[in-house]
């Protein structure tokens, strides 16, 4: 039977909300009329999410898990949706019901008007500290000014995409991922859905500070030079502002001034460019370090369990 909608749900740890998540998806794709599949990848939960998914599974055969052997993060366990999917239309969603299934039939229609990619972008965001919000806002602006793609303000992973594009996306197999970038990246007919994301109603949120950050560094990196061309900027930036201090020191020592005696400035100016260095080399790491992963040629994930119909 061919399959029309994919719905991707990566989960870790999120026991509590998979049987509001079934229900709530259930009901809306229902509606579609159309034959449908939920993908349900289990990042290494030790929650017991594993065991009700396989449940949900044995229950309906639409629901198809892949379990992951250990954790590999959100964005290769939304890769790994990706590639099991069979859906003409893929949709990725949270499993937190922060971003709302019903959202998907204006998304489906849109898809039906002949859009090739519809996102969802964040008119309203419920339950969130400000520093949450003021990080976020920060994040998404950032990102749109100094990567070389343009990705939509205020959007997630919440979207969908034809067939098409998830089978271009399929050949991009780099390790650290920003899956909003690369959906941005293939171009195609694209369109926003406004709609106002609710708060978790169970659980902890699984991108705090310190994976945002993450985040960001992949999307800077993955889609930028920004970073390479600051370094390159603190270089000549150092290097003018010692051609210009030469001079000056001279004649301030001509004129008899004490000012730049002893080694205190001497000491400023090596532990500034000592700074400038490290942060370069700081820098090229980064991205060395990503050629060091592509070169290993490891797979982005391993699976324990998964439907033998591909």
């Amino acid at each position: 039977m061919k399959i029309t909608f994919s719905i991707i749900v990566p989960i870790f740890n999120e026991k509590d909300n998979l049987p509001e998540l079934y229900r709530r998806v259930q009901e809306v794709m229902d509606k579609t009329h159309k034959p449908w599949e939920l993908i349900l990848i289990d990042d290494g939960s030790s929650d017991g999410s594993s065991d009700m998914i396989r449940d949900l599974a044995k229950k309906d055969k639409r629901v198809r898990p892949v379990i992951f052997a250990r954790n590999f993060g959100h964005q290769v366990a939304v890769t790994a949706g990706l590639d099991y999917s069979r859906g003409e239309a893929v949709v990725i969603i949270d499993a937190d019901l922060q971003d709302p299934p019903e959202l998907i039939l204006e998304m489906a229609q849109k898809w039906q008007d002949g859009y090739e990619v519809v996102y969802a972008v964040r008119a309203e965001r419920e339950g969130e500290s400000w520093f949450k919000l003021w990080t976020a806002s920060l994040f998404y602006r950032m990102i749109y000014r100094i990567t070389d793609v343009k990705i939509p303000l205020d959007t997630g992973d919440f979207r969908l995409m034809d067939r098409k594009v998830v089978d271009v996306m399929n050949k991009m197999r780099e390790r650290h991922r920003f899956l909003r970038g690369m959906s941005a990246w293939v171009g195609f007919k694209q369109i926003g859905v406004e709609y106002k994301r609710a708060a978790r109603i169970a659980g902890e949120t699984k991108y705090p500070f310190r994976k945002m950050l993450r985040l960001a560094i992949n999307a800077v990196t993955g889609f930028s030079y920004f970073p390479l061309q600051v370094a390159t900027f603190f270089g000549f930036a150092s290097a003018g502002l010692a051609i210009i201090a030469i001079p000056v020191v001279a004649i301030l020592r001509l004129a008899g001034t004490h000012f730049f005696e002893g080694q205190t400035t001497t000491l400023i100016f090596v532990l500034f460019l000592g700074g400038v260095q490290l942060i370069s080399l700081g820098i090229l790491g980064e991205y060395i370090g990503r050629l060091y992963d592509e070169a290993k040629g490891r797979p982005l994930y391993i699976v324990r369990e998964a439907p033998e119909d591909q």
